[in-house]
């Protein structure tokens, strides 16, 4: 946490609060954060719906944020263990707070803040921000709000069954091998797909926050069990979830990952094709590869970039020019517009499935997009350094590229005559900074750009 020139404590990054549970996700934190949720909200006695990950710190985080917000006057309905995407369904109509560090490392935890059904914008974010830094301010005694249970899995798990529905055909007994990662993941993935008529094998299905089947981030390297079992066994291909089910991950039959991109690419292409919009738009990241726009515009759409972590202001962005965003999508997380503004990894692996039952396969939907060579590379930085890096590699980039067009708008964007892209720009979760590539000649290009990138951060 660093504090600003306008006394607010920077507390989010790209993707909620995140950090280690004992150093700065702690329950002291929780408790502000819960208060300043509750005291910022509009209303008298402003409705919150709480939940969390599998997490060992989570059940002390989650007293600690129901707490602050009993405290601020707020009223609280507990949702128990969730998916983020299950807490964000419920928090429609009301606001939610999730307690879950995604896929980070079993020693973190975070919180996630929603307002009818999407994540907290920047402004309301400043706004937590200035309460926290600022003295507490309790709601007298008599207004502390009250706090009871809810059961929210049961119509979370049907409402994106009925949606999925509408979109593909039947599964009739396709099987599925689904990992969940050992997170939350499987309170609803497997349930919804075996509703819709799969047979589904799982994987690490069991809720554990210690995470013991494998890492919490789904990875070529971290997948290998499921990878391996769908390349030999006889499902039809895979889905990897990460530790509160945001995130998806696909193998295809021969166990290989398919690229992020390429998932978006496919998704984006049926929802442009299937929607009656006069102007269907679709809207991801300036890191998202050019496979996405040919597909888009095949369909008779358009595509719009925002800057990661910033999904939900370039849907309304969108929408304000006169755009029916039909998509929304970062590489691994998929916002379906139709179905509700928050990012939901069970929404895509159901949604996936029935249009890989309606091709007959997994390989028919890819044919179509061409896939160019793509590489992300990650440089260790310190968070510290970061903004001090990216001014420097914001003039040297240029001056070792000076046949590109350059973009400084959502990190340092090189675009080339031939079509070719590269993307620096910082984590807003790790200490890294990321390179990201599309070139016929990818390896050469991303590695002219991380040594800019490295030697820079050598520097400063």
């Amino acid at each position: 946490m660093d504090d600003t020139d306008d006394g607010r404590v920077e507390l989010f990054g790209t993707a909620g609060i995140r950090g280690d549970a004992v150093e700065t996700v702690t329950p002291q934190l929780a408790l502000a954060v819960g208060t300043a949720a509750a005291t910022t909200a509009p209303g008298d006695t402003p409705e919150f719906v709480v939940s969390r990950d599998g997490r060992e710190t989570g059940p002390a985080l989650i007293a600690a944020v129901t707490a602050g917000l009993a405290a601020g006057g707020a009223r609280v309905i507990r949702g128990g263990v969730l998916p983020t995407p299950a807490l964000a369904y419920a928090s429609r109509g009301r606001r939610g707070i999730q307690v879950t560090a995604s896929h980070n490392p079993p020693s973190d935890n975070g919180i996630k803040l929603f307002a009818d059904g999407r994540e907290y914008d920047s402004d309301a974010e400043r706004a937590i921000e200035t309460r926290v830094a600022a003295d507490t301010e309790y709601a007298a005694w008599a207004e502390w709000g009250s706090a009871e249970s809810a059961t929210v899995r049961p119509d979370y798990r049907a409402a994106v069954e009925a949606f999925a529905r509408d979109h593909g055909a039947p599964l009739d007994g396709t099987t599925v091998a689904v990992d969940c990662g050992n997170g939350v993941a499987a309170v609803a993935t497997p349930h919804v797909l075996r509703a819709l008529g799969a047979h589904v094998v799982t994987l690490n299905a069991n809720v554990d926050g210690h995470f013991p089947g494998r890492p919490s981030k789904p990875t070529p390297e971290t997948v290998t069990d499921l990878r391996e079992f769908v390349a030999t066994g006889d499902a039809a291909f895979g889905i990897a979830h990460d530790g509160d089910a945001d995130r998806i991950v696909i193998v295809d039959g021969d166990g290989d990952i398919v690229h992020e991109d390429t998932i978006v690419a496919i998704l984006a292409d049926h929802y442009t094709r299937t929607s009656d919009a006069a102007d269907p738009v679709v809207v991801t990241t300036p890191n998202a590869s050019g496979r996405i726009d040919d597909r888009v515009t095949a369909a008779g759409g358009r595509v719009e970039r925002v800057q990661l972590g910033a999904l939900h202001e370039g849907i309304a962005a969108a929408r304000d020019d006169g755009g029916d965003v039909v998509f929304a999508a970062e590489p691994w997380k998929h916002i379906h517009t139709a179905f509700g503004g928050w990012i939901d990894g069970v929404a895509s692996a159901a949604v996936l499935s029935r249009l890989v039952a309606d091709a007959g396969g997994l390989a028919p939907l890819r044919d179509p997009v061409t896939e160019r060579p793509y590489r992300k590379v990650s440089v260790d930085c310190p968070d510290e350094k970061k903004a001090a890096v990216m001014d420097a590699v914001a003039d040297r980039l240029p001056d070792a590229h000076p046949d590109a067009d350059v973009e400084t708008e959502y990190g340092v964007r090189l675009a080339f005559a031939d079509g070719s892209w590269a993307l620096v720009r910082p984590s807003g979760t790790e200490p890294y900074v990321r390179v990201y590539a599309e070139s016929s000649d990818v390896d050469e290009l991303v590695d002219a750009v991380t040594d800019v990138v490295a030697s820079t951060v050598s520097d400063v």
